[in-house]
């Protein structure tokens, strides 16, 4: 009885060195693109004439003097701070991020009537995302009528940010975003310092997590607060 073959033979089509050389420059151009490109990706500026602006108000000093410079175009009627606690407050000062930002604006030219701080309450995650959501119930509650609203966020952060406000607030309201350029590092060469490369590393792998795999609770639930329920206070 013969026995059936173990093995057969087989031709098989491998790169040449001239191919590997040819496919490690492509992927190496693609990734010098790619790296030049990505902070403009995760830091747009595309407002939509909204005469609401939500400024985040855990931002530091020069970002929120780039928003109060971009104030002065008078295009916004409305301006909303928002923040949760402050950790590490010391005696004397705000609480909260929204009252902090609020006061500095206030101190620097804005009408105290022109700004509102819509507080939030401590939450270990997605505070962006609960920060939104305090906005859109403080302009449900205000009576004011918007379909459309502007973000003011911190560079590479912004992109993340416009999700998260798109989400809470819905289809029908359009969002626009401003990025504050960052002066921890050169955004065009990011890469040269730890702290650019930290920012956009973390920031773009949170902006393709909530874009693949955050999915909110219905507007108003427990589960869109995610388990948070104080009501924010606004001054």
């Amino acid at each position: 009885m013969k026995l059936p073959a173990l093995f057969r033979r087989r031709h098989v089509w491998v790169p040449t060195l001239w191919t590997w050389l040819v496919l490690a420059v492509a992927l190496g151009l693609a990734a010098f693109f790619a790296a030049r490109n990505v902070y403009a990706f995760l830091a747009p500026n595309e407002p939509v004439g909204a005469h609401l602006l939500v400024v985040e108000g855990w931002m530091d000093a020069d970002e929120l003097d780039q928003a109060l410079r971009a104030l002065e175009t008078g295009r916004w009627e409305r301006i909303v701070t928002t923040g949760g606690p402050i950790a590490d407050f010391e005696a004397g000062d705000t609480r909260y991020y929204a009252d902090r930002a609020r006061d500095y604006l206030v101190r620097r030219g804005l009408t105290s009537d022109r700004v509102t701080a819509v507080r939030s309450p401590a939450s270990a995650q997605d505070r962006s995302f609960l920060n939104a959501v305090l906005v859109r119930d403080w302009v449900a509650s205000s009576g004011v009528a918007v379909d459309s609203v502007d973000v003011f966020s911190s560079g590479a952060h912004s992109r993340r940010s416009r999700l998260l406000y798109g989400l809470a607030f819905g289809p029908q309201v359009r969002v626009g975003i401003l990025a504050a350029v960052p002066s921890s590092y050169e955004p065009a060469a990011w890469w040269r310092s730890s702290a650019g490369t930290e920012e956009i590393l973390k920031e773009g792998i949170a902006w393709l997590w909530t874009e693949l795999f955050f999915h909110p609770g219905p507007p108003g639930s427990h589960d869109e607060r995610w388990g948070v329920t104080p009501s924010p206070q606004a001054s």
